[in-house]
């Protein structure tokens, strides 16, 4: 009688290790964002369409040679600016068209990856960025990632995006991405497949990393060296016009940066500008500062049409915020030539680690009575 009170008593301690073990098996290696048209296991939705939203075209059920199962999802973009954006892309959400206006998504917390596969039609298609949550509104994502840009080629190629030390207790945009006209002047068509985030214990956190010299703002129209875009559109942002790739004698390559300034006074505020920012429209409210502490200066090129254009200032960093540069330094003002001339800012002893406001100019009325025409090149970091 005692022996079997003795085995009982053994079974019974042993019960809550052996349903701790099968929990831990149990638990979710893997959450599924798309394997499949209609797929039992999908949690999200590609309804989150984004800037030149009528440059997308989406089928959900492309059989043309998907990475797994029966079916993959294509986008083919055009390129033309049908919102007068220059760049397109798509969320997926939960529930659809959720921009954090209601409640959704997922707790994700002990995931720490995610992974898809992707491939272009012919191969060299760019996609500017994908994106991991961001989604802000009444009920934000409770993290923003993103990885870019991605050059794609006409095999299947998976892509993994490291998310070690991220909240994810609530996910709503759980993946989407982004292209551009500049990147993709032809337009693109796309394939993705098998997005899911994923469990995997042997990942280390991914640091920050210092940036290699010479690092690009603009290079040419559709360079893959571009970082930040031209958004932060200052005072009389109705007095600019901004055309990326123009072909009137670039100082290299085969575009360049033409700027028109009218100085009408659009706005009222007698003055002008415009601020290259990561990511687009980022006056400090998202932590995506690039570290760029080898940098010991900021070179670039410009020329006037006139070669008496008067711009107040050439600036870098200085954006405050929620998230702010780490510092700033400008020159100006400065008289532009007629002929193409390089131009200097010195940032020797300046702290380049988190710089979200790669560059700007300014310029004013009072200066440029009858307007301005410049041309901006090669503004890179060395």
């Amino acid at each position: 009688m005692r022996k079997l009170l003795a085995v009982i008593l053994a079974l019974v301690l042993a019960a809550p290790v052996v349903a701790l073990a099968q929990d831990k098996a149990a638990s979710p290696k893997e959450f599924v964002v798309f394997l499949d048209k209609n797929a039992k296991d999908n949690h999200y939705i590609p309804s989150g369409w984004m800037g030149d939203y009528g440059d997308i075209k989406m089928n959900d059920q492309a059989a043309d040679n998907p990475h797994s199962g029966t079916t993959s999802i294509q986008f083919v973009y055009s390129a033309k600016k049908s919102q007068a954006q220059g760049w397109a892309g798509v969320y997926w959400q939960n529930p659809a068209n959720n921009w954090g206006n209601k409640k959704g998504g997922f707790d994700l917390t002990g995931m720490n990856k995610l992974t898809f596969w992707a491939r272009g039609a012919k191969g060299g298609e760019v996609i500017q960025k994908v994106m991991i949550g961001g989604i802000k509104g009444t009920y934000p994502d409770s993290l923003s990632v993103e990885m870019g840009p991605i050059e794609l080629t006409d095999t299947w190629k998976q892509y993994a995006v490291n998310l070690v030390g991220k909240d994810l207790s609530y996910v709503n945009g759980a993946f989407g991405w982004t292209t551009t006209a500049d990147l993709n002047p032809e337009g693109a068509t796309i394939y993705i497949d098998d997005i899911k985030f994923e469990a995997d214990p042997t990942l280390k956190p991914e640091g920050k990393k210092q940036e290699a010299m010479p690092f690009y703002i603009y290079a040419d129209r559709s360079s893959m060296a571009n970082h930040f875009i031209p958004s932060g559109w200052m005072g009389d942002y109705g007095d600019i016009k901004y055309d990326g790739s123009s072909k009137e004698d670039a100082y290299l390559g085969d575009t360049c940066i033409k700027i028109v300034y009218s100085g009408k006074a659009t706005q009222g505020a007698r003055w002008a500008g415009i601020f290259w920012q990561n990511p687009a429209n980022n006056w400090g409210n998202l932590d995506a500062g690039f570290d760029l502490s080898k940098a010991t200066k900021l070179t670039f090129w410009a020329r006037g049409v006139n070669g008496t254009e008067r711009i107040e200032e050439f600036k870098v960093g200085g954006i405050m915020g929620e998230f702010s540069d780490s510092d700033s330094a400008t020159i100006g003002p400065v008289i532009l030539n007629k002929e193409w001339t390089q131009y200097t800012i010195d940032l020797k002893g300046k702290d380049m680690s988190y710089i979200l406001g790669g560059f700007a100019w300014s310029t004013n009325v009072d200066n440029n009575p009858e307007g301005a025409t410049f041309y901006l090149d090669e503004i890179k970091f060395e």
